[in-house]
């Protein structure tokens, strides 16, 4: 008589899989200064506090004529002489009463002034004794004059320890004079694919593909996005269907990097060998999610490098990826806000397959301000990922009716 079998643990639930993930990953400690026209993407390792304000005078954000609001009395048709011409770069003199001063924008405004009027509401007349200019009416006090110190205050801490560098904070840093900047060293990723069906674009052509081989489309996109992600890359391969050729590449890969990355060889047949791989190298922390596509995901250390295992269909790859290895990576370089956002937008699409784990299915916008829903939700068909421009973050058990408002998670927010 067979003996029982154990019974399998439940599947890790996707939010309790993901702080157990973070928890591993303690920030990278090595700290590079870097231009700043170089750092998008990098995360910071210290704060930056401004030794300046911005601006660093009142200056005009119109092009127009500095006035003193007390000069014009008139309600229509108020003509006052212009005394003096102020260009951005420049610096006017205090301004004379009853008179105006042409000004540019960018210009600081001369003292005594304390309103522009943009020089559509001017008219300008000309003579040989000076230029008059007649105001269509009463400025406001303060009127298109942006003020010292309102976008930045000296002494203020600007950029954070831990922010993720964007072309506008890159800009932010230039504005305070910041020519170089003080970012975590990138994440030195081994990666390579496991599976004797893979075979590489341009090895063999399609017609000459035998029977059960398969390009190895996921070694495209995952370099793709670790490249992305501000990564170090090192491209072993594709590793044959044996442990101990596992056990090799894993062994190889751990001297040198940060995270070994893997797609395939996850599963539980015969011819998976990544866990066996892994646990006689290191151990294994974290082993299947409970979300759809996705479950075989795997988390360990081998010889102290993390370790993560990625299924080996495509959708299921991809996605674990920007669900999970996106997160993990980022907080490697100090990164503290890893958050996955969402927004809810109304689905123009019936779900009636209420599945038992946390499902992501593909969709896309469309012009009525809806979801729509791609055709096939299979995690080998990667068109899905092609034509969609996002994921429906749907709860276990729940079917969706055209009109519910459901959580939606944008591509470009995961792909940034």
């Amino acid at each position: 008589m067979n003996a029982l079998r154990p019974p399998r643990a439940p599947l890790k639930p996707l939010d309790d899989a993901l702080i157990e993930l973070l928890g591993f990953a303690t920030a990278l400690s090595a700290v590079e200064w870097v231009s700043t026209f170089d750092a998008d993407g990098r995360a910071l390792a210290q704060d930056f506090v401004s030794g300046l304000q911005v601006p660093p005078q009142d200056n005009s954000s119109m092009d127009g004529y500095a006035v003193r609001r007390a000069d014009v009395v008139q309600a229509n048709g108020q003509a006052l002489s212009v005394s003096q011409r102020i260009a951005a770069g420049t610096a006017g003199t205090e301004l004379a009463p009853m008179t105006v001063a042409r000004i540019f924008t960018g210009a600081p405004i001369p003292a005594g002034a304390d309103a522009v009027v943009m020089q559509e509401d001017c008219e300008l007349t000309k003579t040989d004794t000076g230029d008059t200019v007649r105001l269509a009416g009463v400025p406001d006090l303060g009127q298109w004059i942006r003020r010292a110190g309102e976008d930045v205050t000296q002494g203020a801490v600007v950029l954070s320890k831990g922010e993720r560098l964007t072309p506008a904070s890159i800009g932010l840093a230039a504005s305070i004079g910041l020519h170089r900047l003080s970012v975590v060293r990138r994440p030195k990723v081994a990666l390579f694919s496991t599976g004797d069906e893979l075979v590489m674009p341009g090895d063999v052509a399609p017609e000459a593909m035998k029977p059960g081989a398969i390009y190895n489309s996921n070694r495209f996109f995952l370099r793709s996005l670790l490249v992305r992600l501000g990564c170090e890359v090192t491209d072993l391969g594709i590793v044959p269907d044996r442990l101990d050729a596992t056990q090799d590449a894993l062994r190889a890969a751990a001297q040198d990097h940060d995270l070994i990355l893997t797609s395939g060889g996850v599963s539980v047949g015969e011819e998976d060998h990544i866990k066996p791989a892994v646990q006689s190298l290191g151990s294994l922390d974290l082993w299947q999610i409970a979300i759809k596509p996705g479950k075989p995901f795997a988390y360990g250390k081998v010889q102290g490098a993390h370790f993560i295992g990625l299924p080996g269909n495509p959708v299921s790859s991809f996605v674990t990826f920007l669900l999970l290895v996106r997160p993990f990576l980022l907080r490697l370089q100090g990164v503290s806000d890893v958050a996955m956002k969402s927004v809810a937008i109304p689905a123009h699409f019936t779900w009636a397959r209420a599945d038992k784990r946390r499902e992501f299915l593909r969709v896309h916008r469309n012009a009525a301000g809806g979801l729509d829903l791609f055709s096939n939700q299979s995690s080998g068909v990667l068109t899905s990922a092609v034509w969609g421009d996002g994921l429906v973050d749907n709860p276990a058990g729940q079917v969706i009716q055209a009109g519910d408002m459901v959580r939606f998670i944008s591509f470009s927010e995961l792909l940034a």
